[in-house]
Formats: C-alpha cells, structure tokens, sequence
C-alpha cells in the first residue's frame, strides 16, 4: 500500500488533510535536539576570520546544514575561498570542535518532548511510538556532543541511532536524499518484527520527521513521510517567503547530476519524490515546545508536557494502565555540566 492511501478511522486532521496517526518520530539532532549548529557557526567564523575571510553569512550556511560533511565541504570552499589548504582547514576545525562540542545542550522543549514520547502511544490502537535518530554528524563527533547528555539520548534504541558515517547509509548518499531517514525506519520495522508482536510494520506515511535544516526538510519528504521543520531564526530569515518549498521539498537542495552520490547502490525508495505545495505534509514550528501530540494522533500521559501541548494531552481512557513498557523519565541536565 502507497504510503499516501493509508486510512485509519482514527486519522489525525491536518491543515484540512486526513492522515493515519504517527506510529514513528524520527529526529535530526544538530540545530533541532542541541545547540550545536551555534558551535559550527562559530567554529567557522573563527577560522574565517583568521584567515581575513568574513563571517559565514545564512544565505551559505543554509545550503551546508543537514548535508553530510563531504557535500558541505564543497559548497563552503568554493564560497570561503580560504588561502589555506584543505587539509589546514579541517585540522584547525577538528581542534576548536573537540572543545566547543563539549559544551553544547538541549534546545529548548527538548528534553519535555523526548519524555513525553518515551511514553506516549498511539490514540488509534494504543501501540507505543517508536522514536530514532538520523543525524548526518559523525560518530565521532556524535559522541563528543552527546557525552554530557547520554541520558537524554536513551530513549533512541542503539539500532535505532543512524550516524552520518554508519556503515548501513550507502556512500554519498546522506541528506536531502531520503536513504538515512529510510534507514532509520527499516531499523524501527527490524525491532518491530524482533519482538514477535501482533504490530505490524510501519509505513513511511506513519512516520513523523523533524528537522532544523532545508536538506534535512527534503530528505524526510522524499522519503514519504510527514514533517516537522523547526528552523533557526537566521535560516527562517533566507527562507522566509518559500516557507511552503521547503515543507514541500522543493527547493531543488538535490542535484541528479552530483557525481558524489554515483556509484552506490541506493536504499529501496530512494531518490524519492518531493511533495506538492501546500499538500499538508508538513509544518513549520517555532519551537518544539509549540508542538501538538493530538494533531498527530499521539496520547501522551496526564503531566508528562508543559506548555500548549500539554493541554493537548489527556488521561487514559477506561480505567486501565498503559501497556507500554516502563520508560525512566530522565531530567533535564543541570546548567552547571552544560557551560
């Protein structure tokens, strides 16, 4: 069954759209979980302004958010003209990031959010939602940003955790093609399947993605599945007047003719297909704190959200206990480990 002919007598209504409720929440993680975009911003402008380059305008940055780093390498150097050599670069790059990674941390509503869906089910057949992560940052790097927030991460499945070198993403194949965010449900499906329950596989059209970045925006789309595009104010400044292709995917972020991805055997759906101008597929928040569990299909227990969603939320019905397997509801971390 196509992922957009779906139906559920319970269906989430969206922008006027009727789609089967979430099953799945998929997140990217640098710009959209942690701060870490700030880190590479400035990052780069240090090593710029070194050089007597200026600072990263968004009009450049927007096009290297979300992308894997071979891709994003090259529209920086053809943009930054640096008078040193690659290798200088990245070696410098390297040395502040091992420091300023240290120090990132949750965006705001983060940690709220992560809660709610470690124990959040569906409203239609009250399975539990499965969460992942796709995030184009390497692993070595995913470690150094996440060593102080390890709790948080915990309610990402190890298998469920897709890093932008893991071995399973075909070569050059990352953001805005849609192979990561495939990946990361062909994970979900495997579990899934693991547990030997009556639940059925999940369809890209019950999956929910969200993303900081215009690539990232893309990839979740031509995947087939809903998203969530949270974008930085200085990104949304760029974008402002093409909100609508970005929520459609259509602001041509993949190029067919980019040798980088040739030669690797794709995932089963990709390149994929974008979307179609105001087609409901997608919505742009704020924040994640602005974000609404019911419009989504999603029951998240009484007190677990703060804030409008929270509202949202309502108690289970008919006077029995979730059957979700229990979830530690872990804390948000002091602000002394994050500076």
């Amino acid at each position: 069954m196509a992922a957009n002919s779906v139906t559920d007598s319970n269906a989430a209504t969206t922008q006027g759209h009727n789609f089967p409720p979430v099953r799945a929440c998929i997140f990217d993680m640098d710009g959209l979980l942690i701060d870490s975009e700030d880190a590479y911003t400035k990052v780069t402008n240090i090593i710029l302004n070194e050089n007597g380059r200026p600072d990263l305008p968004w009009s450049i940055k927007a096009q290297l958010q979300g992308r894997p780093g071979p891709s994003a390498g090259k529209i920086f150097r053809a943009w930054a003209q640096l008078p040193i050599t690659e290798e200088a670069f990245l070696e410098r790059q390297r040395e502040l990031q091992r420091d300023m990674f240290k120090h990132c941390k949750p965006l705001p509503g983060v940690v709220d959010m992560l809660n709610s869906l470690a124990a959040a089910h569906t409203d239609a057949d009250r399975k539990k939602i499965r969460l992942a992560l796709a995030t184009s940052s390497h692993g070595r790097n995913y470690d150094i940003k996440t060593a102080h927030m390890k709790e948080m991460f915990t309610v990402f499945p190890e298998k469920q955790k897709i890093v932008g070198d893991d071995e399973r993403i075909p070569k050059g194949r990352g953001k805005p093609l849609p192979d990561i965010y495939l990946l990361a449900l062909q994970t979900i499906n495997e579990q899934i399947r693991s547990e030997g329950a009556s639940e059925r596989d999940i369809l890209p059209g019950e999956c929910l993605v969200f993303e900081d970045s215009v690539p990232g925006a893309e990839s979740g789309r031509r995947a087939g599945m809903r998203v969530v595009w949270v974008p930085h104010p200085g990104l949304l400044d760029v974008y402002k007047d093409r909100v609508e292709e970005v929520l459609a995917g259509r602001t041509g972020e993949h190029d067919e003719n980019d040798s980088t991805h040739h030669g690797s055997e794709p995932l089963p759906g990709s390149p994929g297909k974008v979307g179609e101008l105001n087609d409901g597929w997608g919505e742009r928040l704020n924040s994640l704190e602005d974000f609404d569990y019911r419009k989504y299909g999603i029951v998240v227990r009484a007190g677990e959200t703060s804030g409008r969603s929270g509202q949202d939320s309502k108690p289970d019905q008919g006077g029995h206990e979730d059957n979700l397997t229990p979830v530690p509801v872990f804390e948000k971390p002091p602000a002394s480990k994050l500076s």
